[in-house]
């Protein structure tokens, strides 16, 4: 269906080509999941297959891409729209009209189909997504994952042979993402529709891939391969690979259900060794955790109200020791933020009704909750680009809505779901003088920042050049620079790579244990397990649970990390508690 010869793709002003020797044949009818670090060509490599590289990016494309038989080099994208059908990472970029279900008609009228065919897959699509109620609503009111399901079903309703999708679930919450999951491989099994997919949330995709096209490194020639021989090999992996390498089961796990199957002597350790310490003579007393309101939060965290065993030491330790920041703010006394009785309206809709939340200086907060429940809302009354139709928002002492944003700049920083947003200057050197000018730090500030979240990027570098996942370091490192006393990040790992992620990890936590506050709303759970104090989960714009990550993660079947999926009951989160865990007991 898909067949690359020889094909090798090089930007303008680029020293090096992006894609270089891919050669191989994408099977008809098949789910294949595209894997590498960030930068090394998944978009590109997508985009050749769509038309879009070179016809709209620009550059040079050498060799041949055919899809369906029409070559992409003498095929423009119009050309190839019904044979394939493509999303990418930046849902609003693909959409052309205002209202949900124009945009998901749009496509079909494009293609001149009969407007009863038109209704019926409309009305076929929305049932599919979840996306009914949403039907008239203007996609700008839309969250960022309803906006990300609206772009997938404008391209299921011309029922393309081919499907190119560019992180298709990086804005979607758990449940959500399952839903397009299911969907895609309804449309593969029962269609014999052939997805090429490129996605870093590899716990949500590779149990579902046929198979793995697989970039390991920049400018190396990419390999197809079953999902197992590619997790094997590969250097992104998800956290239950991770736990099949450390636990040295083979086959390696694809899933949660392949790992529990073999987890059982791994329980029978880590209880042994939970037990083993308890046993043994108190630790010396550790400072307890911030004080928590909890609402609707089931299961129990280990070590609360008794002398702390194995995993609740674990959890507490390993965070860095504070650094001597350039010129850090000052976090407040007290709590960096808080809100009472928050209530806001948006048009004629109640997006936000009754929250009450403190964010003590020094705690990391996830917010979490399925897509529309609030999160963004909630983060912009925090920054002060929305005001609180009831309650009040305080953030430093100050109201974030009548505060001039100078004021603000060193008490709060926003990273929105859109890195672009942040991003005006043509080079990124420039970016980085600009914000260090800004936050009034030495130079040199925010390229550092840029090198370790993202390492090889050229000061050259136009923004507009640099992939999703790249623009999001970039954004990051901006609002970095100036170290703000609360930090807000909507979505921080969308488009990043585990390397990228945990890179991030680092940054965030070097930041808490400056005292700084920091607050994200994420649908990643990994994330939340392997850097959240706390958890507060909103529905319907109201708070449902609030308590520490341990025991509001673990009780939600929607919200558990892999590892504590894995390894139930035990309240395990992520596989550097299990590698700590196990080097404890060797010791011992």
């Amino acid at each position: 269906m898909i067949r690359f010869d020889e094909v090798s793709v090089t930007y303008d002003g680029a020293g090096a080509p992006s894609l270089r020797d891919v050669d191989l044949e994408v099977p008809e009818g098949e789910l294949t999941l595209l894997v590498g670090p960030s930068g090394v060509g998944k978009s590109t490599l997508l985009g050749t297959v769509s038309g879009l590289v070179p016809h709209f990016t620009g550059g040079t494309l050498r060799g041949r891409v055919t899809v369906a038989g029409r070559d992409t080099r003498t095929h423009r994208p119009r050309e190839l729209a019904d044979v394939v059908g493509t999303v990418g990472q930046d849902p609003l970029a693909h959409f052309v009209t205002d209202v949900v279900e124009d945009e998901l008609a749009y496509g079909m009228e494009s293609l001149g189909l009969p407007p009863a065919v038109m209704r019926r897959r409309v009305e076929e699509t929305l049932d599919l997504l979840g996306l009914n109620e949403l039907r008239d609503r203007p996609i700008t009111t839309l969250s960022g994952g309803q906006q990300q399901r609206v772009a997938i079903g404008s391209v299921l309703t011309t029922h393309p042979k081919v499907l190119v999708l560019d992180e298709p679930t990086s804005a979607l919450d758990p449940a959500a993402a399952e839903e397009v999951l299911a969907v895609l491989q309804r449309l593969v099994h029962d269609l014999g529709t052939t997805v090429l997919m490129a996605e870093h949330r590899l716990e949500r995709v590779v149990q579902y891939a046929d198979r793995v096209l697989l970039l390991p490194a920049r400018g190396a020639a990419p390999v197809l391969v079953t999902p197992a021989e590619a997790m094997a090999v590969s250097p992104v992996y998800p956290p239950v690979v991770a736990l099949g390498r450390l636990a040295g089961w083979s086959p390696l796990p694809l899933s949660v259900r392949d790992a529990r199957r073999q987890a059982t002597p791994l329980r029978t350790r880590l209880s042994s060794a939970a037990s083993s310490t308890l046993s043994a003579p108190p630790a010396p007393a550790t400072p307890a955790p911030p004080a928590f309101e909890a609402r609707g939060s089931g299961g129990g965290a280990p070590g609360n109200g008794a002398a702390p065993g194995l995993l609740a030491r674990l959890l507490r330790r390993g965070k860095p020791q504070p650094t001597e920041p350039a010129e850090p703010a000052e976090p407040a006394a007290g709590d960096t933020a808080r809100a009472h009785n928050l209530g806001l309206r948006r048009d004629s809709r109640q997006v936000l009704h009754g929250i009450d939340l403190t964010v003590p200086p020094g705690e990391t907060i996830a917010l979490m909750g399925r897509n529309g429940a609030g999160k963004s809302t909630l983060l912009a009354t925090l920054v002060g680009t929305l005001a609180p139709t009831t309650g009040e928002v305080t953030v430093g002492g100050r109201t974030p809505h009548r505060t001039p944003p100078p004021e603000m700049v060193r008490r709060v920083g926003l990273v929105p779901q859109e890195p672009r947003d942040l991003l005006y200057a043509d080079t990124v050197a420039a970016e980085c003088a600009a914000a260090d000018s800004d936050a009034g730090v030495a130079p040199g500030t925010c390229r550092a920042l840029v090198s370790g979240l993202l390492p090889g990027v050229p000061d050259d570098t136009h923004p507009r050049d640099l992939s999703e996942g790249q623009r999001l370091a970039l954004a990051l490192a901006l609002v970095l620079t100036g170290r703000p006393a609360l930090l807000l990040l909507d979505e921080p790992t969308r488009g990043l790579d585990y390397a990228a992620k945990a890179r991030l990890i680092e940054v965030l936590r070097g930041l808490a244990a400056d005292g700084h506050a920091v607050v994200l709303a994420t649908h990643d759970v990994e994330l939340a397990a392997e850097l959240a104090d706390r958890v507060v989960i909103l529905a319907g714009g109201e708070v449902v649970a609030d308590g520490p990550t341990a025991e509001v993660v673990v009780s939600s079947p929607a919200f558990a990390p892999q590892v504590a999926k894995v390894l139930a009951p035990g309240h395990w989160l992520t596989v550097s508690q299990i590698a700590q865990a196990l080097d404890a007991t060797a010791t011992e």
